[in-house]
């Protein structure tokens, strides 16, 4: 596995070491040890990367690492740096666990190489169009043409497409996973940010929106990571999965509020005001994320795999609420 250290990593190994699986661990440095896995160090992740120890033995590899989106990309060249590790470090994974016999090859893609978002239902915003507003789709299904919009998604389309070239040429049993945004004990970014002003009861002017989101929680997500490296008949396949209950921005807020068991408060505010000062004060991606809708449709791996989230939403979230009460 790589990025075994990363917050759906440690979640994997564990769930992975539970079920008595043997596990080796794929680390760019010997600084950020997984407990209780065999620990490889394979330094930088692009294409000249030698894997041939890891690969050693191996019957499956799970690829997590990645150069992941950030929200201001100080990078002279995004693109080319995505790439690097993206692209061409997973093609060079790949074409080396081909030759080391490596039969299951699972890589974890972004729903962003769908496109930024789907349609909001009664959308009222005025304000010139964006990417995040969604091309028309109410949800997005393995079989979209794919429009990533951004050098991380690009990245990860460019990748998917390198991944079924090799899968064509060597046989590979190469697994595509897309999810959505991931929670659970142990987030960063935005949805940790989103607990702190939570806990501090601030108000929030999202009480008009009227979006609808896909999530997946930790757990379901590393459940069908293991599911799509073990069942026969995913190899070859694309899949998107979530927890299969979409919810809107203030519906999760709520949600959430109960978990941590105090009410939120929220207040009416236009969507097109919100909008408009999310560019004025340069946080129009971060704006759109609340106002948007991203919906998934999960149903493909469901129907051929047989598979079915281990936890609900509501139970997803109040773990990360304890996880974020104890930390």
């Amino acid at each position: 596995m790589t990025g075994a250290n990363g917050f759906v990593g440690k979640a994997l190994c564990a769930e992975l070491l539970r079920q008595d699986h043997s596990v080796r661990a794929a680390l760019r440095s010997a600084s950020t040890p997984v407990e209780d896995v065999e620990v490889a160090v394979t330094g930088a992740i692009d294409g000249e990367t030698d894997w041939t120890d890891v690969l050693r033995g191996v019957d499956v590899v799970i690829h997590l690492a990645a150069r992941v989106h950030v929200m201001k990309d100080k990078a002279a060249d995004p693109l080319a740096e995505f790439l690097k590790v993206n692209l061409h470090g997973t093609a060079n994974l790949a074409q080396q666990a081909a030759r080391a016999g490596v039969k299951r090859f699972v890589y974890v893609s972004s729903i962003k190489v769908n496109g930024e978002g789907t349609a909001n239902a009664n959308s009222t915003l005025s304000l010139s169009p964006s990417p995040i507003e969604g091309e028309g789709k109410s949800v997005f299904s393995e079989s979209d043409s794919p429009r990533p919009h951004d050098p991380y998604g690009i990245s990860k389309w460019q990748a998917e497409q390198a991944l079924q070239r090799i899968a064509l040429e060597t046989g590979l049993g190469v697994v595509i996973v897309r999810p959505p945004l991931v929670y659970g004990p142990g987030v960063k970014g935005n949805f940790a940010q989103m607990l702190k002003v939570l806990g501090a009861g601030i108000p929030l002017p999202l009480a008009s929106v009227h979006n609808l989101r896909s999530l997946v929680y930790v757990e379901n997500l590393v459940d069908a990571l293991i599911v799509c490296a073990t069942h026969r008949a995913a190899a070859g396949q694309i899949y998107l999965v979530s927890d299969g209950e979409d919810v809107s921005t203030p519906g999760l807020l709520r949600l959430l509020g109960d978990a941590m068991g105090h009410p939120v408060r929220l207040f009416p505010c236009p969507p097109v005001l919100l909008k408009l000062a999310g560019r004025l004060t340069g946080k129009a991606e971060q704006v759109e994320r609340l106002l948007g809708s991203l919906r998934v449709d999960s149903g493909r791996i469901r129907r051929e795999l047989d598979w079915t989230p281990p936890r609900t939403l509501q139970q997803g979230l109040q773990a990360t609420v304890e996880w974020y009460r104890d930390a």
